[in-house]
């Protein structure tokens, strides 16, 4: 490693200049002399000999004084810090946000007023319950957490994919991810919930109803994370220059829509390519393709929540968009990859806690406990209560303060003094009563006491209206989703009590998961803390109800072989470039592909390594009828028909066809494209499956 720069950047410099020598083993030696470049210490030594250990004669033992080796070997046994305990498997991104205009009505927030400043950001994606090594496709939740740069000092909106949780108290943090985690006297299973604790765990909680029918739902199972909403789960203040206070409710909005992977595909991805989310966002970005979502929040007064039939510090509720609509804020796109995955990624500290002027916190229980949780969690983490000095957590506006020392102090503070009040020093910092941040002055009074409140007591009536609210595939998905789980729990109480609350959810729905477990009737009969009701169904729930009829970000697959037409394929990229897709050309061998014309063209996939389930959307376009005696194009075309994707096919696929018993143009969705013509295939494709394909 190059010497570091006063830039702070590790490995940058001129290239290293030397030469290269064969050792008495036959091992090579590479040597350089330039003292810009040469290797060295952590404390910029120059390192002799980086291959051999210093001993007494040749076969002797090591002697201790060896500082090269021990320095070496002790960085790289402390180079894994602890993971996360929830949300360790995640992906990271630089970007910007910027506000549409001056939201000074409803916020003193720096960042949100002027619509000229780009306010750097950095937004990390994660799955909940798996290790740093599970797979991306798991079902289950997905963190979205950004961490706003701002003039202001860092904020952290840290939220989920969804926009409810679990549990209503923090007290009960810990029984939730105990209960979802590996069981420890056998340690699996990883990264699911399809197991007899987590289910026995929230049968016993009925407050986590609501969140089930959303992690049951495509919800936890997105196609990708650009196509992925987020919500900051609470309810959070917003604070004008005036000190006029209003409740939001925080919505990311992808701009390519919110699109999910369906059960069998999430499966046979994780297997294919288990960093299927990471590869999906490091390509777009690198490729110029920069996601973008927008940042919109739910603006309702004190008196306006006071009328809801449901408790806005409940984060097992939705404030229904049809009861309070979406104000956008402004946009965020993330144009960055990371350099260094662990010193960024790994390494980045959020927070609740960490707040700006203009923004506060509510009395939602769950947050207030998240605000000590996050806090300790990086203190056991990162080591240190220096963390925030750590580039990647370091805020971009001037930080000054008193505190002083701690482990892995980085900063080297000058002055006399490191207390306040002080007359010894030159005046600074001081506060600043006008500009700093301060915590509106809501009036609190009431006994000392462990409850929940009553407002909180309605687990039911919010889960009916998210079942309600989805359209009939989405429903279908649903029943799948907890017949799964269910099913793989061994113990008949589990799901019989679990059938007992989805009856309160919605009797069709409890029938229809019992039929599929096979125990139709044998629902346990569970009295509510509070008795549900209708409420009028929000499309605004549903992912396909108002998703955009686009292919935008999408990826093609093109399965063809060699002699492939090149006229087809290079309308096929003119075609998604229009439609800003892109196409990735799957061939029988890896090597490079011959064209009708004689050209050659790199295929991105060989046919056994790259499964349909990895695209959008299918052409199978062979020059001849090759692909009808592989039996890995028989199911790489078996199983796009299954996932409901549009096919486009050409005239030398008929036996290919036969041999998956999938006929040509069976519906809509599956496209003759032997003319070259996409026009047909595109339309059907922007409806991003064929809902009524019955397979």
């Amino acid at each position: 490693m190059a010497k570091q720069p006063a830039g702070g950047k590790q490995g940058a410099g001129k290239q290293a200049s030397g030469k290269t020598t064969v050792g008495a083993g036959g091992e090579l030696h590479q040597t350089n002399s330039d003292p810009e470049t040469r290797l060295t210490t952590n404390q910029g030594v120059p390192v002799s000999d980086d291959q051999n250990t210093l001993t007494v004669g040749p076969r002797g033992p090591q002697l201790l004084e060896d500082f090269v080796m021990r320095e070496k070997i002790t960085h790289f046994d402390h180079e894994r810090i602890p993971e996360r305990v929830v949300h360790a498997r995640g992906y990271g991104a630089h970007g910007y946000f910027e506000t549409y205009k001056s939201h000074s009505k409803l916020t003193r927030a720096a960042f949100l007023q002027d619509p000229g400043v780009r306010t750097p950001v950095f937004c990390r994606f994660s799955t909940v319950a798996g290790r740093a090594g599970s797979f991306d496709t798991a079902r289950d939740v997905r963190g979205m957490a950004v961490k706003f740069y701002t003039t202001e000092g860092n904020y952290d909106l840290v939220g989920n994919n969804i926009p409810v949780f679990f549990i209503q108290d923090a007290m009960k943090f810990p029984d939730l991810v105990h209960s979802v985690k590996p069981a420890p006297d056998r340690d699996f299973p990883q990264a699911q919930s399809a197991h007899d604790s987590f289910w026995d765990f929230v049968g016993l909680t009925p407050e986590s109803m609501h969140m089930l029918l959303w992690v049951m739902s495509d919800r936890a199972i997105p196609r990708s994370f650009r196509m992925m909403e987020g919500f900051g789960v609470h309810t959070f203040r917003m604070i004008n220059k005036r000190g006029e206070a209003t409740l939001v409710k925080f919505h990311w909005r992808p701009k390519l829509g919110t699109f999910s992977l369906v059960w069998d595909e999430a499966v046979k991805i994780s297997g294919a390519d288990p960093d299927f989310h990471r590869r999906d966002l490091w390509t777009a970005i690198e490729s110029g393709d920069f996601p973008e979502w927008e940042l919109s929040v739910q603006a309702f007064t004190e008196e306006q929540a006071a009328e809801f039939d449901f408790d806005v510090l409940d984060p097992t509720k939705v404030v229904p968009e049809e009861l309070v609509p979406l104000t956008p804020l402004g946009r965020m796109v993330l144009d960055r990859n990371v350099d260094n995955f662990f010193a960024e990624t790994e390494q980045v500290a959020f927070c609740p806690s960490h707040m700006v002027p203009g923004i506060d916190l509510s009395n939602d229980p769950l947050l207030q406990g998240r605000l000590f949780s996050y806090l300790d969690t990086q203190l056991s983490r990162l080591g240190s209560p220096n963390f925030h000095q750590i580039p990647i957590n370091a805020p971009k506006c001037p930080m000054h303060n008193f505190q002083r020392d701690g482990h892995m102090q980085t900063m080297v503070p000058t002055g006399r003094v490191s207390n306040e009040p002080n007359s010894l020093d030159d005046g600074t910092p001081r506060e600043d009563p006008a500009g700093g941040f301060q915590t509106f002055p809501a009036q609190e009074a009431g006994s000392k006491m462990r409850t929940r409140p009553e407002s909180f007591a309605d687990h039911y009536t919010q889960a009916r209206l998210f079942y309600r609210s989805m359209t009939p595939p989405e429903q279908e998905h649903i029943v799948g989703g907890f017949a799964f789980e269910l099913g793989k729990c061994q113990l008949t109480r589990v799901r019989t009590r679990m059938l007992g609350h989805l009856k309160l959810v919605d009797k069709e729905l409890a029938d229809a998961v019992a039929d599929k477990l096979g125990m139709p009737g044998q629902a346990d009969k569970i009295k509510p803390a509070a008795e549900p009701f209708d409420m009028p169904p929000s499309p605004a729930l549903s992912q396909y109800a108002k998703a955009p009829k686009s292919i935008a970000g999408k990826k093609i697959g093109l399965l063809t072989t060699p002699g492939a037409d090149v006229k087809l394929y290079k309308s096929l990229l003119k075609t998604a470039k229009a439609e800003s897709a892109m196409v990735e050309v799957i061939a029988p061998k890896a090597g490079p592909l011959e064209m009708s014309d004689g050209s050659t063209i790199q295929p991105e996939h060989f046919l056994s390594g790259a499964p349909s389930v990895l695209f959008d959307a299918v052409v199978i376009a062979p020059a001849d009828d090759s692909l009808a005696s592989d039996p890995n194009a028989v199911n790489w075309l078996r199983d796009a028909f299954a996932h409901q994707k549009v096919i486009g096919y050409n005239a030398n696929t008929e036996s290919l066809f036969a041999k998956a018993a999938v006929e040509q143009g069976a519906d809509a969705g599956v496209v003759e494209v032997t003319d070259g013509k996409f026009e047909a295939f595109v339309t059907q494709a922007k409806k991003h499956r064929i809902w009524d394909r019955v397979v």
